[in-house]
């Protein structure tokens, strides 16, 4: 069988999911799954000899549910449970933000909320507490954002973890997730007094690349007139301390970030106006860097030019990993894009579907 481009759409009322041939000429719509319920997270986990897919389902009245496919999202199934707190701890799951497949073929990482790690030995039918994180000292002091106190990013690379909580911050492990710290040298916050706090930052997202060890991108919240720059981040020492890349972007404050599949000096971001959280001046707009955010350029052919004013969330902006890569990015208001080409010209796959919290790709 040929290879087939497979996206995950997790959007407010189901999980969609969108295959087309690897020309993109074409995709093909099913769902939705899991329908009417909002759907945070996907993972479509090519590991085994079967790709699994994987969303979240959280539905604060008829219960927290994992959903499984595993004949590339034409059928899905509940796992035989959903990560859960002890009966004793005061806190109970309000949703899943993230999965991360584990350094065995089976295992799996949840991030949740209220922020805590979960890990699977079984493919998401049995859940355990990570307490290095979920029972850190810091834990209770943790804040809600906007969206909730959320554990929104994991990034794994070998023994380290990198975690990204809104609002707690980067946490960072270097023994396989039995111990993390904070680690937010040079994060800023606009919202606290205290510009450099030791944590409470509200971090968007964190991206990294395999070729470039050490190094990691942040979607940071800025926005803050009095405290220019903190929004867009890089490190260059595995996440120990971190400088800003923001210079010769409109806004700092956004959502997601993407780093190219071939090239880790390639980087994507969508700024946004900070009040809005909408297009700046109404017109849409990605923004590649191809020098590690040194420099940036603006990618807006295909958009519309004026009076549009969507928001793309933390995951809602992924790129596929064929030769020549496309980005792809859904909105608040229910389109997904395709970017050709790495960004160069855009187009609307579809236009209608419910609310798009997120959307991951893979090669089946």
């Amino acid at each position: 069988m040929a290879e087939r481009i497979l996206l995950g759409i997790g959007t407010k009322k189901g999980l969609f999911i969108a295959e087309a041939a690897k020309g993109r000429r074409r995709f093909d719509l099913r769902g939705p799954f899991g329908s009417g319920v909002g759907v945070n997270t996907t993972l479509i986990d090519t590991r085994g000899r079967a790709p699994r897919v994987y969303a979240s389902s959280c539905n604060a009245f008829f219960g927290m549910k994992l959903l499984v496919s595993t004949d590339l999202g034409k059928k899905f199934k509940e796992t035989k449970s959903a990560p859960t707190f002890a009966k004793d701890d005061g806190r109970a799951l309000a949703n899943i933000w993230s999965l991360e497949p584990g350094p065995g073929k089976k295992d799996l990482f949840a991030g949740i909320e209220p922020a805590a790690l979960f890990r699977s030995e079984d493919g998401g039918n049995s859940w355990e507490i990570v307490p290095g994180i979920s029972n850190h000292h810091h834990a209770r002091k943790w804040h809600p954002g906007n969206g909730g106190l959320c554990m929104h990013t994991i990034v794994r690379d070998g023994d380290r973890m990198h975690l990204g909580i809104s609002t707690g911050g980067h946490y960072l492990s270097e023994d396989g997730g039995q111990t993390f710290n904070a680690s937010n040298d040079g994060v800023g916050a606009g919202f606290v007094p205290d510009p450099n706090p030791e944590f409470g930052q509200c971090v968007h997202k964190i991206a990294r690349h395999p070729d470039a060890p050490g190094r990691l991108y942040m979607q940071n919240h800025g926005g803050w007139p009095e405290r220019p720059g903190i929004g867009v981040l890089r490190s260059d020492d595995y996440g120990h301390s971190w400088y800003s890349i923001a210079e010769g972007l409109p806004s700092d404050f956004g959502f997601p970030i993407v780093v190219h599949p071939h090239d880790p000096d390639t980087v994507y971001v969508v700024p946004l106006e900070v009040m809005t959280r909408s297009c700046p001046d109404g017109a849409p707009a990605v923004w590649r860097s191809t020098n590690g955010g040194k420099k940036w350029k603006k990618l807006s052919k295909g958009f519309p030019r004026k009076d549009t004013y969507f928001t793309v969330l933390r995951d809602a902006m992924t790129i596929d990993e064929l030769k020549s890569p496309a980005l792809y990015f859904g909105t608040t208001t229910g389109q997904l894009w395709l970017g050709r080409d790495g960004g160069e010209q855009w187009e609307c796959i579809f236009d209608s579907l419910p609310p798009i919290y997120c959307v991951k790709t893979a090669i089946v």
